[in-house]
């Protein structure tokens, strides 16, 4: 029998190619030979400085898989810097050409933001499918969104904290929906149209276990989503999430010091920032608290907008001059704070670490399950809010921290929430009920779990 073939499709931005990497080694597994036709970013992007090193990483670390740059679009050459999502658009010519050159390709798998590219798809005759990095519970708000729209007689951000009601998840207020959903533009009507195209797809596979999100699965196949045309299949494969490297990074042997359980680690992704103002309040209630802690800071940022895709990043701290005076000297016997990286899996991984505050991220999220660790959560942007609602209501295994909507968490509210979770009754139930889920996770992954039987049946249905 021939060898089937796929090419993967994961638009810009490390934070794309990251999970679709995992999905590719899924499918190098099962025998099938995989493709990763990668978008070289803009001048002036934020990613374009590193995207050589980014792929050949990448490369090193997977050779059974093949890495393919598409060239920049001709209509691009000389064009002033586009928006990004059309900039993608302009990417649909090299990827035909590209796929018209392989000698077969049995699916196309795109990232959610590469929507437009199931066109190119159509036209060659072959199967497209969606990887969806988020989850179950997000994707069925998100395929929901277009009939609640059309059946609304305002946008989202007339809303305002008004409670919404889906058959698809918890309750949630309007302004847990992401910002580009809020804010009734041009964007809005994209992001809309996306989720229409996810729903013209073969099939979705999204990054979760079934018995992590069981009612948004169950929504998602009895059709609750979309309720004027068949809803794709969908396959649950998840949790892919990052290997651990082996490099030893100064928190692993700081951590090694430490007793079990007994560290809070704090870490809000590649693009989440806070203000001088809320580093100080971070840092007094971690020293209040009195719990061990392990915290990766970063620069602020330039302005009070949040971080967007595309943006330079900023660059290393100066911690003397953002954390409170002689905060480092005090606590050094009590944390340890990391400039802007730590090896997270590691870190989640390791004996000491029994608690994750972290911006709900969710690759973040689900390394957090796989360690079988409580989540403090405190989303940022994105879908991270409504990631919240899901881990807090839905799945138990996670506490908010209030003021997360507000200028700043106040000093206060850290200090209670860290002892909380780490020297409470309720903290000790939540680690009981995350180690519980950690099992699940690796249950669902191991040979006759249901996300090993999901992509087995999405692979037999190629």
């Amino acid at each position: 029998m021939d060898t089937k073939s796929v090419v993967l499709y994961p638009g810009l931005g490390v934070g794309h190619l990251t999970p679709m990497l995992q999905l590719a080694k899924l499918f190098v597994q099962h025998g099938v030979a995989v493709t990763v036709a990668l978008v070289d970013p803009q001048a002036g992007d934020s990613a374009a400085s590193n995207f050589s090193a980014v792929v050949a990483r990448a490369a090193a670390a997977n050779p059974s898989v093949t890495f393919h740059v598409l060239p920049p679009p001709a209509a691009a050459a000389d064009a002033p810097r586009r928006e990004w999502l059309d900039y993608l658009r302009l990417m649909d010519a090299p990827l035909r050409a590209f796929l018209r050159s392989l000698p077969s390709v049995h699916a196309l798998v795109l990232d959610m933001f590469c929507s437009g590219s199931i066109d190119v798809a159509a036209e060659l005759g072959i199967p497209a499918y969606f990887f969806y990095a988020s989850g179950a519970s997000f994707l069925a708000v998100f395929l929901s969104l277009p009939s609640v729209a059309a059946n609304m007689g305002t946008g989202f951000a007339e809303l305002g904290d008004s409670t919404l009601r889906l058959p698809v998840a918890p309750p949630f207020k309007a302004t847990d929906l992401p910002k580009v959903i809020l804010d009734n533009d041009e964007s809005t009507k994209a992001i809309l149209r996306m989720s229409e195209r996810i729903a013209e797809s073969n099939g979705i596979l999204v990054n979760t276990f079934e018995p992590l999100e069981a009612r948004a699965v169950r929504a998602l196949r009895d059709g609750l989503c979309i309720p004027d045309r068949p809803t794709p299949p969908v396959y649950c494969v998840g949790p892919l999430v990052t290997e651990g490297g082996d490099k030893k990074h100064e928190c692993l042997e700081w951590l090694d010091a430490q007793p079990d359980n007994s560290v809070v680690f704090l870490s809000f992704g590649s693009m989440g920032t806070f203000s001088k103002k809320q580093l100080q309040e971070i840092a007094v209630g971690l020293e209040k608290s009195g719990q061990r802690f392990l915290w990766v800071v970063r620069s602020p940022p330039s302005s009070d907008e949040e971080q967007k895709i595309g943006e330079p990043l900023p660059g290393e701290p100066d911690l003397d001059a953002l954390l409170p005076e002689g905060f480092l000297e005090r606590t050094r016997d009590q944390g340890l704070v990391v400039k802007s990286w730590a090896p997270q899996v590691e870190v989640l991984g390791h004996r000491a670490t029994g608690a994750f505050m972290t911006h709900c991220g969710w690759n973040s999220t689900l390394e957090g399950i796989m360690a079988g660790l409580p989540l403090l959560c405190w989303p940022l942007y994105a879908e991270q809010r409504l990631n919240k609602v899901f881990i807090v209501e839905e799945m138990k295994l996670g506490v908010v921290l209030r003021g997360y909507d507000e200028e700043v968490v106040k000093a206060e509210e850290v200090e209670a929430k860290v002892k909380w979770v780490m020297d409470s009754e309720g903290g000790s139930a939540l680690r009981e009920h995350a180690a519980a889920k950690k099992i699940k996770a690796v249950q669902a992954l191991n040979e006759g779990g249901s996300s090993h039987a999901a992509f087995v049946e999405f692979l037999n249905n190629l």
